[in-house]
């Protein structure tokens, strides 16, 4: 009896017979540089704000930027109210324990502003594509919520039915901040990346503008 050799062909979808293993890997290569490029076009409005981006020494991107920015939202403005209320009502007179209270509410604001930014800031760069008038309608709302996260964990404190009041406030204080911090950042941003030096002004002024608000309702 004679025996014929057989030779194996590769029967695996979309691969023709001879494709060998050298030839796919190069193929997913190309096709993932192909990617990476239209990535890159899509992140660039122009070939000049691609070099603009470059050229940055200490830049941010959303996460980091609204992160601090956050931080910041999380600290100064609590700080502002908590210590107006002090010095207008004498609560301190009630001891030591008011001063930690509020201390603690403080950290639980700035904690979660900071975290909960890098989300905030991806939803924000995911705004920056959208026509100016609506990511001016929608940075409110977003405001609003980052506000209700940090203002009521803050306010849970005191507790647990502070958390209505502090979401309150929060809300208001982050539909403001956020609508003024988003517009700037907007105009500020080169592929979505902001200097540092340009980021520090731009967050400090517009918390500081609340603050200084805060301080003339009292």
């Amino acid at each position: 009896m004679a025996f014929q050799s057989t030779q194996t062909v590769d029967r695996r979808p979309g691969v023709a017979p001879g494709f060998d293993e050298t030839a796919l890997k190069n193929l997913s290569i190309l096709l993932e540089i192909n990617a990476e490029n239209a990535r890159e076009k899509a992140r660039f409005r122009s070939d000049k704000e691609r070099r603009e981006a470059e050229a940055l020494r200490r830049p941010l991107d959303p996460k980091k930027a609204f992160s601090y920015f956050g931080l910041m939202l999380g600290v100064l403005p609590p700080a502002t109210i908590f210590t107006s209320f002090a010095v207008e009502t004498d609560v301190l007179r009630n001891g030591v324990w008011v001063i930690g209270i509020l201390l603690i509410m403080n950290l639980l604001s700035a904690v979660v502003g900071f975290f909960s930014g890098r989300w905030i800031g991806r939803m924000v760069a995911g705004l920056e594509k959208m026509s100016w008038t609506k990511m001016i309608v929608l940075l409110p709302f977003v405001g609003i919520l980052w506000g209700f996260m940090a203002g009521g964990a803050s306010g849970f404190v005191v507790f647990g039915f502070g958390a209505i009041f502090g979401a309150i406030i929060g809300g208001m204080v982050g539909a403001v901040a956020l609508t003024a911090f988003g517009i700037f950042h907007r105009l500020l941003q080169r592929g979505r990346l902001i200097e540092a030096k340009h980021f520090l002004p731009l967050a400090l002024g517009v918390t500081f503008c609340i603050c200084s608000f805060i301080l003339g309702q009292f």
